[in-house]
């Protein structure tokens, strides 16, 4: 069943000059030692972190938490198998997660030119609406 879906597009621009702005601090407050490795092996490596920053927050989406009780290192996206984008929760968002009764977070990447977009689905446990 799906519990929550989430998405979010973020400006590969705008994540560079983060980087360039903290002189690398941003990458280490946001990404695990893991993504960073992945995403700086690439030719693209911007491009990179903003499809994993992207997708970072559409996860806190489809959990329906937003940042509240967790931190960034909570949430890793990973590649699997065939290059597979892979949710790794730890830490709150894992809790939050539990919660909720998800077993799985699906998750979609892409990036174009200036812009890197991610969708999420939280699947397993009960539907909450906004409503109630």
């Amino acid at each position: 069943m799906v519990s929550g879906i989430g998405t979010d597009l973020v400006s590969v621009d705008r994540l560079r000059r983060a980087v360039e702005r903290t002189e690398g601090r941003f990458l280490l407050r946001v990404f695990t030692p893991a993504e960073r490795d992945l995403c700086r092996d690439r030719s693209r490596a911007y491009e990179c972190f903003a499809a994993r920053f992207a997708a970072k927050e559409a996860v806190l989406k489809a959990l329906g938490t937003g940042l509240s009780g967790c931190r960034w290192h909570d949430i890793e996206i990973l590649n699997g198998a065939g290059g597979r984008p892979v949710v790794v929760l730890s830490g709150g968002a894992a809790r939050a997660a539990a919660r909720r009764g998800v077993t799985e977070v699906l998750l979609s990447l892409a990036h174009e030119g200036k812009q890197a977009l991610a969708f999420a689905v939280a699947v397993g446990g009960v539907f909450v609406s906004e409503e109630g």
